[in-house]
């Protein structure tokens, strides 16, 4: 028997065929065009890729467009991918080779990402973006004569690019080239006058020329617009260092860490300082907070600053005992539960108990234990455990309580931190380098403990700003330098589980009791944990190390008879 379909519904099926037919019309006019505004762009792209309704050409572009997104999320890795995939599909798109030089650039890979810019060009040679990237990495590495050659030809093919002319003007600075570097500022300043980089770079311009009345004003009248502009805050202070004023100097790099406690250029900058003023200890303490990284790239100035950091600080560190006892052995345990914008968690202060107690009775010198730190009690927690570190052999940190990453930067969580944005994190958070820093200064065992990987409770209401990628669970992969050991209770990107009632975790449990055992090294010790925290959690959570002590010694907690 034959239905009869009302006409109305037939009608409306019609009506949301055309309606749809006509959303994705517009998603691919959107998606194809590379004016538009990204926030038009990528939805729309997206949608399409979603939907499956590309091939070809446009689908290429539509997953260049998804991996620019990424790219400025920080989520190298899937950039890498979907870049790739756009690149097996037309080869000739030199957008997505450019896009992938910049993501390689981003992780580190620098031999990667100057493989993708070189055949971007050989493909389109009038293509400036890629000289610019190229010029970029070439003046990281020090090659200033190749990556001005870079922003020469990035100018002379994109002559609106705005960072073409910015960038030629600090590598010209560089060569002390001041005249033409005030050229290109002026340039740049016709393309962009509001564009913040101008007056904070060449604020440095002014000041290597000795002209500070004309670099405080550029550097003053950006930092009065943008109080919170720590990359313009720290600039004013180099300028202040060129002039010899050290105390204005001071002021501004406090400045700068007050608002961002992690900041390398700051730690560094101050280092620089106090090591003028013969306060090595602080020096010491200022370089190390610059000092060391868990990832392989840094900005140009970050880069700098680090290297700087780095260099002062072998210099000024004691080479031998420096009368310390041998086998001196100093940890730092703390246990973050009672958190005031987020619910509490009841496990890490009995879980930074245990430990600390076990540590006691295994003879560890020192013990410092402390819980429900903010953020200034945080770091002055560290900064006082990097002094006890520097006369120790062994130095370990355990921590427990909210941790997780935000655009690829581990963050252990203070309790007082609001988090409403995404941007707040390395303001009111404790970056995880700032923890190896603290453990760098010992000699030998240099070791952190991390019971943080938890559920994100900030990320349900957290304001995406940046575009970051916002992991909810856990840290992201790290790459700790020789020497040091660092320990997940979980795997990245993982949950670490919390004791039932008023157990212990069951990872805290697992390491109290291992460490009693005599005679277990240590790097044996952290396999026997993860197995047994893989069984006691019936296979839902496993612990992770990663890096290593040094090789040519063994080390026990309890050596044993």
């Amino acid at each position: 028997m034959l239905r009869v379909v009302p006409l109305t519904l037939l009608t409306l099926i019609a009506s949301a065929a055309v309606a749809s037919a006509d959303q994705v019309s517009d998603d691919l006019t959107i998606c194809r065009d590379r004016q538009a505004d990204m926030q038009a762009r990528a939805p729309a792209c997206d949608n399409l890729l979603n939907a499956d309704r590309l091939s070809g050409k446009d689908k290429a572009i539509a997953l260049s467009v998804r991996g620019n997104t990424l790219i400025n999320k920080r989520d190298y890795v899937h950039a890498i991918e979907t870049l790739s995939m756009a690149i097996d599909l037309d080869p000739d798109y030199v957008i997505s080779l450019n896009l992938r030089g910049l993501a390689y650039e981003r992780r580190g890979q620098d031999d990667l990402a100057m493989a993708d810019y070189n055949l971007a060009l050989q493909k389109r040679p009038t293509y400036g973006v890629p000289y610019n990237n190229r010029g970029v990495v070439q003046l990281r590495r020090g090659a200033l004569q190749s990556a001005l050659d870079d922003f020469n030809l990035s100018i002379k093919y994109t002559p609106k690019f705005l960072l073409g002319w910015t960038n030629r003007a600090r590598v010209r600075t560089l060569m002390k080239d001041f005249n033409g570097a005030i050229a290109d500022f002026a340039e740049a300043d016709k393309i962009d006058p509001t564009a913040p980089q101008i007056a904070s770079n060449r604020c440095i311009t002014w000041g290597m020329m000795g002209k500070y009345d004309q670099a405080f004003a550029d550097c003053n009248g950006l930092i009065e617009r943008q109080p919170k502009n720590v990359y313009a805050i720290n600039n004013r202070a180099d300028v202040s260092m060129m002039k010899g004023d050290l105390e204005a100097a001071l002021k501004d790099y406090n400045t700068a860490i007050e608002i961002n406690p992690n900041n390398v250029r700051a730690h560094s900058g101050r280092g620089q300082i106090y090591e003028r003023k013969k306060d090595l200890a602080q020096a010491r303490a200022d370089y190390r907070a610059a000092a060391y990284s868990l990832t392989r790239f840094d900005e140009i100035d970050v880069a700098r600053a680090r290297a700087i950091a780095q260099e002062r600080l072998a210099a000024l560190t004691p080479q031998g005992p420096a009368g310390a006892p041998s086998g001196r052995r100093v940890a730092l345990v703390i246990g973050n539960g009672a958190y005031k914008n987020v619910h509490a968690l009841p496990n890490p202060p009995r879980d930074s108990k245990l430990i600390a107690g076990v540590l006691k009775d295994v003879g560890f010198q020192t013990v410092i234990s402390l819980s429900d730190l903010t953020r200034d009690k945080f770091f002055d927690a560290l900064k006082t455990f990097a002094e006890e570190a520097e006369k120790a052999d062994w130095a370990v940190v355990y921590y427990a309580g909210h941790g997780f990453e935000i655009g690829g930067v581990n963050y252990l969580v203070p309790v007082d931190a609001k988090l409403a944005a995404d941007k707040d994190a390395e303001a009111q958070a404790v970056a995880l380098e700032q923890v190896i820093a603290a453990v760098g200064a010992a000699r030998k065992m240099r070791l952190v403990v991390l019971d943080a990987c938890r559920d994100n409770p900030f990320a349900p209401t957290m304001q995406r700003t940046l575009s970051l990628k916002l992991v909810d669970k856990g840290f992201s992969n790290i790459e700790p330098g020789a020497g040091f050991m660092v320990v997940y209770a979980a795997k990245h990107g993982e949950t670490a589980m919390d004791g039932d009632g008023a157990a212990n975790s069951p990872f805290a449990t697992a390491l109290a009791r291992e460490i009693k055992e005599p005679k277990v090294e240590i790097r044996k010790l952290f396999d026997i944990v993860r197995d047994d925290v893989w069984a006691a959690t019936k296979h839902e959570q496993q612990p992770f190390t990663y890096g290593s002590p040094p090789g040519r010694e063994d080390f026990y907690f309890v050596a044993g008879k």
